[in-house]
């Protein structure tokens, strides 16, 4: 099973690649952080984190996105960018047909580390034992990144999810040799389906008698 992690945000995003089954050795395939400048509109921001994101699916194939959740807290203006940054990782799943895990940072601790409410340190550091890399990930996006993507390979060999894992590789050149065909995706499809429902609703619309007038 390989997954890939991401640990969501506009000015860093971190993504990581783990390879492995529940049980056995885990093997870090790749990891890396997103930047995207500050002074850029967050459009562009959102749209370079969804090019590089696009990539490392394109080159990485994982059978899985894990995804931290986002949770609302104070600064709720700053947390705005992380749930937008969110949304990238989720659209591809459902894009490709992938399997989506959705993981608290209390989760991806306890799973790590052991203790739901240790820190970033810790957490480095037994992404790096658990992977046996030579060198700590840095910066920590890249850590969490790694340790969101342990975290589901171990989580989904409890609670059974490893059955439906089937080949992304599959899956991509199926929907490559689609799109050659001239089939339709299923983006194109709920499209399709959009638009029908909206002509309908504008029918409808139409069809409705002209309310009466009367003058006063």
């Amino acid at each position: 099973m390989r997954v890939l992690g991401v640990d969501p945000g506009l000015t860093r995003c971190g993504l990581g690649v783990v390879e492995g089954l529940p049980g056995r050795r885990l093997q870090m395939v790749a990891v890396g952080v997103v930047r995207t400048p500050v002074s850029d509109e967050p459009q562009d921001r959102l749209l370079s984190v969804q090019t590089e994101i696009d990539q490392w699916l394109a080159d990485w194939r994982p059978d899985a996105i894990a995804v931290e959740r986002v949770f609302a807290r104070a600064n709720i203006r700053g947390i705005m960018g992380t749930a937008q940054a969110s949304a990238i990782p989720m659209l591809a799943a459902a894009r490709l047909g992938l399997q989506l895990g959705m993981h608290t940072p209390s989760e991806v601790k306890a799973a790590v580390t052991g203790n739901g409410r240790a820190d970033k340190a810790q957490v480095t550091h037994m992404v790096t034992r658990i992977l046996q890399l030579a060198d700590p990930p840095r910066p920590a996006d890249a850590a969490d990144a790694l340790a969101l993507a342990i975290c589901h390979v171990w989580r989904a060999g409890t609670d059974g999810r490893l059955g439906v894992v089937t080949s992304t590789t599959n899956r991509i050149h199926e929907a490559e040799r689609q799109a050659q065909a001239g089939a339709p995706n299923r983006l194109a499809q709920l499209h399709t389906q959009h638009r029908a429902a909206a002509r309908a609703a504008t029918a409808r619309a139409s069809a409705r008698p002209a309310p009466s007038r009367r003058n006063v």
